[in-house]
């Protein structure tokens, strides 16, 4: 079948039309964490990157406004290596990953005879050429399906196409549970290589999680770009499915809702003391969450009269859509039963933030 004619098929199934694409954020237009990571953790939204056990490597990892120009992007997520290891150690691994919920990919069909193909495509500029690496890593049980891409031309954006199979095999949870990575490796040691098998197969982190030939992207200063990732149903890549900014952040707060203040005492909402030092706010989420979340926050006060600095919370109650937040402030003149603003304690960049990151 030609791809003019794979491509009518999709789309009179539906699969070219909206909401094709798996992975959320994909265009990296969504960073409400707005920082630099420097060690493991989330990035912008929906993506991950590892660093664990180098002793030389430093990075800093950033939303970037690099783009493959003329292709309807803005942003990339741009990984820099400032300082390179020198040589890598059997336990080091450096690595980016989204996560996909079980929920949301039952219609993939796995474990049965119907389970359906899926194209990876997204946009590389890599200060290497050579051969690259990505992970497609279920959880129920343990299966991998390790696939090598080239990159032609260093420091050059470049598109790149992966289609896989469907796993027949394979088990994938009807739940808010992670039941799917896809893993981009970029350097790691022999714990995390040997012979990998070929397609779908059980997972063994010492053969199959990256290639032992694959360019070492530790190895060097440099700096690694990727945007425009689609995931998608059957064997043909379709043109990347670009959403508004506002749908694409109510889907990243499924899963994490930050709240910048913006300016020195801006509200967070209306608390009422329970006693001089104790308040309780209630703090409705702007989207459902995927589960009940974890609480922080910084640069917090209370505010009825003089400003007062929040030192402490306890957080009695966090639910899925409302938070029942309990705190402690230090106390001049407060008493119980009065109303009171809980806000940003004269400092703009004050947040308070929910988790529920898969």
């Amino acid at each position: 079948m030609s791809k003019a004619a794979q491509l009518a098929a999709l789309i009179g199934s539906g699969q070219a039309q909206g909401d094709k694409n798996l992975i959320i954020n994909g265009a990296m237009t969504v960073d409400q964490r707005n920082q630099t990571t420097t060690a493991t953790g989330y990035t912008v939204d929906r993506f991950h990157v590892a660093n664990v056990n180098f002793d030389e490597l430093v990075i800093a990892v950033t939303q970037d406004t690099d783009n493959p120009s003329g292709n309807g992007f803005a942003n990339s997520l741009k990984l820099a290596v400032t300082t390179a290891e020198s040589a890598i150690a059997a336990d080091e691994l450096l690595y980016y990953n989204t996560r996909l919920e079980g929920q949301n990919l039952q219609q993939l069909c796995y474990g049965t005879s119907s389970a359906k193909s899926l194209t990876l495509s997204f946009w590389v500029k890599s200060p290497l050429a050579g051969k690259h690496a990505v992970n497609f890593y279920q959880t129920t049980p343990a299966r991998s399906n390790l696939q090598s891409y080239t990159v032609s031309s260093a420091n050059t954006w470049e598109y790149k196409t992966i289609t896989i199979d469907g796993d027949a095999s394979g088990n994938i949870a009807n739940d808010n549970s992670v039941e799917l990575y896809v893993y981009w490796p970029l350097a790691g040691g022999s714990d995390y290589h040997g012979t990998p098998h070929t397609g779908w197969g059980a997972y063994s982190a010492t053969d199959d999680f990256m290639f032992s030939d694959q360019v070492n992207l530790a190895g060097q200063t440099g700096n690694f770009f990727i945007t425009g990732i689609q995931l998608e149903i059957g064997d043909v890549a379709t043109p990347f499915e670009h959403e508004s900014f506002a749908e694409t952040l109510q889907k990243c707060q499924r899963y994490f809702q930050r709240y910048v203040s913006g300016a020195n005492y801006t509200a967070f909402g209306v608390a009422q003391m329970g006693s001089s030092t104790n308040f309780k706010c209630a703090v409705e989420m702007v989207t459902t969450m995927r589960a009940s979340s974890t609480f922080s926050a910084s640069n917090t006060g209370i505010n009825h009269g003089p400003q007062r600095a929040v030192t402490s919370f306890n957080t009695s109650y966090i639910g899925k859509e409302r938070a029942w937040i309990d705190g402690t402030c230090a106390a001049t003149g407060l008493s119980a039963q009065q109303s009171a603003v809980w806000n940003a304690n004269n400092n703009s960049a004050a947040y308070i933030q929910f988790d529920a990151e898969l």
